[in-house]
């Protein structure tokens, strides 16, 4: 966790925002990620193949990954750092699509937010993106294809723009807390409950969401187990 972005740093980028983070072990395969670059503001929520240390290794590789694109790029649109991203690592690991060699890779949900027009941009890998807007929920879809060798290597991702109005509030979320199995009902939690729970504390401030979510992952799990590291990001327009 030591390489996260810490909150100061946030807190420069963004105002009214909430990050629920709890790793499964003590280093995480999930990380989030956030920059600024010509008055757009860039934040992602990244699962990462696997948790504990290789999950962390991957971070660490995705998080640098991530640092770089930006610094170089001149137009910044959410789908192109996608395509890079993906290329990138598909190089640094070395893969070639072998059947033997490793698989990792990488599901993303990444917005480029240019408040001064109001204007988003979302580009998926896997993790899609939640907007919550005077009640009622809408989710963008993310392309069915990962962040590595694995991917269909001729499709760029899909970059959705979207206008966005004050009061939106909007959610990045990793698999971990949908993924959750109970320990009374010993069934997975589903995206259709996670969304539903979305809808609901939506309009409460972004404290107040941060703490029922978290309650109510307690809840749920019981005295099940963990199953993967949970992270969520909560973002009001």
């Amino acid at each position: 966790a030591a390489v996260l972005p810490q909150d100061y740093h946030i807190s420069r980028v963004l105002k009214d925002y909430f990050i629920l983070f709890k790793p499964k072990d003590i280093v995480s395969g999930d990380f989030y990620w956030v920059s600024e670059k010509q008055n757009k503001k860039i934040i992602a929520a990244v699962d990462c193949t696997g948790h504990g240390v290789p999950g962390a290794f991957m971070s660490l590789l995705g998080m640098s990954l991530l640092n770089d694109i930006v610094d170089e790029m001149k137009d910044i649109k959410a789908n192109e750092i996608l395509n890079i991203l993906r290329t990138r690592m598909i190089q640094s690991l070395h893969q070639k699509g072998l059947s033997e060699e490793n698989r990792d890779g990488m599901d993303i949900a990444l917005v480029v937010w240019d408040q001064g027009k109001n204007e988003m941009q979302y580009s998926g890998a896997y993790n899609p993106l939640f907007l919550v807007r005077d009640g009622k929920l809408t989710e963008y879809k993310a392309n069915r294809m990962t962040i590595s060798i694995q991917s269909k290597l001729d499709q760029s991702f899909l970059n959705n723009e979207i206008k966005i109005q004050p009061g939106d509030t909007l959610y990045l979320a990793t698999d971990g807390y949908p993924d959750q199995i109970s320990g009374n009902l010993k069934k997975k939690m589903t995206k259709k409950r996670f969304k539903e729970l979305l809808e609901k504390t939506a309009r409460k401030d972004l404290d107040e969401q941060k703490a029922e979510l978290d309650e109510y992952f307690k809840s749920w799990k019981g005295a099940y187990e963990q199953v993967d590291d949970v992270l969520i990001i909560g973002l009001r327009v």
